[in-house]
C-alpha cells in the first residue's frame, strides 16, 4: 500500500514543481513506479546527477505531496502522486495566467511565432481548431 503526505501539503505548493521534480515526475508517468536508483540511473543518461541529490529530491516530492511511496523490503518504490494530464494542465493554467493573462489565443500566435511549425502540424492544429468549432454548433 502507498503512504501519501499529501494532507500535509499546501494547496499552492501542489502546483509548483521544480525543473528538477518535473523531470523525475515525467520519468515516473513513463515508466511508473520506480525506485530511486532506477530513477537515479536514468536520469543519469541525460545530465550528470550525484545519487544522494536524486534520493533527497525524491524524499522531498513525498514530503511535498508529489510523490506516492511503498516501502519494499529496504528501498522505497515511488510513483506520481498525480496523474501526468492533472499536472500538465495545471502548470499550463498557471503559466497562461501569469504570462499571458489568461490568453491562450496570445500563448499559440508567440509559440507559432516564434517556433516553426511543420505542415503536418498545422494540419492537424486546423483539424483541432475545426473540430472545437463542430463541438460549438452542437
Amino acid at each position: 500500500m502507498y503512504e501519501s503526505n499529501r494532507s500535509k501539503m499546501k494547496k499552492k505548493q501542489s502546483l509548483r514543481p521544480t525543473s528538477s521534480e518535473l523531470e523525475i515526475l515525467q520519468i515516473l508517468w513513463k515508466e511508473g513506479p520506480l525506485p530511486v536508483k532506477k530513477v537515479h540511473e536514468i536520469l543519469s543518461d541525460s545530465k550528470e546527477v550525484v545519487y544522494t541529490t536524486t534520493l533527497k529530491t525524491m524524499q522531498v516530492m513525498f514530503e511535498r505531496g508529489f510523490l506516492l511511496r511503498e516501502a519494499e523490503g529496504r528501498k522505497h518504490i515511488y510513483q506520481a502522486a498525480m496523474a501526468e494530464d492533472e499536472a500538465k494542465n495545471a502548470l499550463l493554467d498557471r503559466f497562461l495566467h501569469k504570462t499571458f493573462g489568461g490568453s491562450a489565443l496570445k500563448l499559440v500566435m508567440k509559440t507559432l511565432g516564434n517556433y516553426r511549425t511543420s505542415e503536418e502540424e498545422l494540419q492537424q492544429l486546423k483539424q483541432y481548431i475545426e473540430s472545437i468549432e463542430k463541438k460549438d454548433k452542437e
